[in-house]
């Protein structure tokens, strides 16, 4: 086979990999994406699923972080109403933290740094009235209320990858980059598939850097070019417990050492608590959460609530690693959550490394890489995503409840528990999962939770799955109800019909 070259090669397929494939194929670009792993199979399927502007930003003077993110809360509420929501959040008043006049002062910026519309403003509240604060102690009198937004992390890098592939991306899973050479007209790159050792070259004008965790690694051993910026690597840890209060709004909670904890409604029956701010050093597919983390968190949270939480109502935990780019900060909940990019372009072939960011600021992070690419591609085209729908996502915000119904008139199978988790998941693009399966039993086998057969064999024809992991804990959360049985038997359903001559694997082909 001929070896291609490409306008970018982008090793990466997280969050911010994703994010600049779909931007340039968009502006017609040529493009080639090369993810090791599944897609978000490291820090963006493990951040605490929200798209916010970090109203603790604010106290480190992140003005333009908190702006630029404040302002993409709304734009990315539009462009993907099946996997983001509006949230409220409640934050009780500690009397011995942060006095009540500077917490207003900020929900008072909050509110009008990022040019706010759709989503309803702070206020203040009496946790003695209101229903949040039924769970709380007695000490909790005073709160306040603001707005942001939830999100399903990993199906947004996912639709983002799948954007790019519709726009002529090539996305290619569990393939590794080697090696990348500069040469005298561009890179050359060598890869290969890390499940049937498959190798292969091919050669790009631009390479991106936008391996995560994993950036300097892949600039010191991959490309062999030293970097003068840093990356710091802080863990982040979440712990999931049976749901701990009734209704659908969220808990921010201050601690006594500066950071805060979130406690949010995760899944219908469950709770998600987080995050913690760990220096981490080793190796970034191989982190777990400590004891000391689980106590932490659970001593944070029982802090507020009126039942105390426990190691022992832990249910399952996740960690990822964030990439921080390294501003000297000597803590590392200080450490800026912006991001900085990097541009070598020595010998006439750029290399652009990513260090930092957030999952809010994504789309704003691919558009600032393209305007710095700008002057190598002179015939791109301009700025297109911002008032673009991600794939399924076009419908109005409050339109969910319509695409479930139809989907249950369409099969008389699908339960409306069902429905709706496809409505959230998919969008309008849960009727190709259907695709002519219009009668009682045409869903095929159930794997139990609600999947069935005819979702695996969608998600493994359009989103590049390939193991039972990359179903139940990124392209949804359904390892919480299942099984080790269950996903087990999926895995195997998954292997076999990947290994029929027939099966499309995924867009990436």
């Amino acid at each position: 086979m001929d070896e291609r070259t490409y306008d970018l090669a982008i090793v990466g397929g997280g969050i911010n990999g994703c994010g600049i494939a779909r931007d340039a194929a968009g502006r017609g670009l040529s493009v080639l994406l090369l993810e090791q792993a599944d897609l978000a199979g490291a820090t963006s399927s493990a951040s605490t699923k929200l798209i916010h502007g970090g109203l603790r930003y604010l106290e480190y003077y992140e003005f333009r972080l908190v702006r630029e993110a404040l302002g993409e809360r709304e734009i990315l509420l539009q462009a993907a109403p099946h996997i983001i929501r509006p949230m409220r959040f409640v934050l009780p008043h500690h009397s011995g933290l942060r006095p009540a006049w500077m917490i207003r002062a900020g929900l008072f910026l909050y509110d009008h740094l990022g040019g706010r519309k759709l989503l309803p403003a702070s206020r203040g509240i009496n946790l003695k009235r209101h229903e949040a604060g039924a769970p709380l102690k007695a000490d909790f009198v005073k709160g306040f209320e603001y707005s942001d937004c939830w999100v399903e992390d990993s199906r947004l890098v996912v639709l983002n990858a799948l954007d790019a592939s519709e726009r002529g991306a090539d996305i290619r899973v569990r393939t590794r980059c080697e090696t990348a050479t500069r040469e005298a007209d561009g890179w050359k790159l060598t890869y290969r598939d890390v499940q049937n050792g498959t190798e292969g070259t091919a050669r790009a004008k631009i390479l991106v850097n936008a391996a995560g965790p994993w950036v300097s690694e892949f600039l010191t051993h991959r490309v062999q070019n030293d970097t003068t910026s840093q990356v710091r690597l802080v863990k982040g840890s979440h712990i999931i417990v049976d749901r701990l209060f009734d209704h659908d709004m969220a808990y921010l909670f201050q601690n006594k050492d500066g950071r805060v904890v979130f406690a949010i409604p995760y899944e219908c029956d469950f709770t998600l608590i987080g995050t913690t701010d760990v220096e981490f050093d080793g190796d970034p597919g191989d982190v777990r959460i400590s004891p000391q983390e689980v106590d932490y968190l659970c001593g944070a949270v029982s802090e507020y609530f009126i039942k105390p939480v426990t190691p022992q109502d832990v249910v399952h935990t996740y960690s990822g690693v964030r990439p921080l780019f390294d501003d000297g900060a000597d803590d590392a909940k200080a450490a800026t959550r912006d991001y900085v990019l990097e541009l070598d372009d020595t010998d006439g072939a750029p290399l652009i490394s990513l260090f930092g960011g957030k999952i809010t600021t994504y789309r704003e992070l691919a558009e600032a890489t393209m305007a710095k690419l700008a002057p190598y591609l002179p015939d791109m085209s301009g700025d297109w995503t911002r008032p673009t729908h991600l794939p399924g996502g076009d419908f109005p915000v409050d339109g969910h409840q319509a695409i479930a119904t139809e989907l249950m008139v369409r099969s008389e199978q699908l339960e409306p528990q069902v429905a709706e988790r496809w409505a959230h998941t998919y969008g309008t693009r849960a009727a190709k999962i259907l695709s002519g399966k219009f009668h009682n039993g045409d869903l095929g086998q159930h794997f139990g939770a609600g999947l069935y057969e005819a979702e695996i064999c969608y998600l493994i024809d359009t989103e590049w799955v390939k193991s039972a992991e990359d179903v139940v804990w990124r392209r949804n959360k359904l390892g919480l109800r299942m099984g080790q049985d269950e996903v087990a038997n999926l895995d195997k359903f998954i292997k076999t019909r990947l290994a029929e001559p027939e099966t499309i694997t995924g867009k990436a082909q």
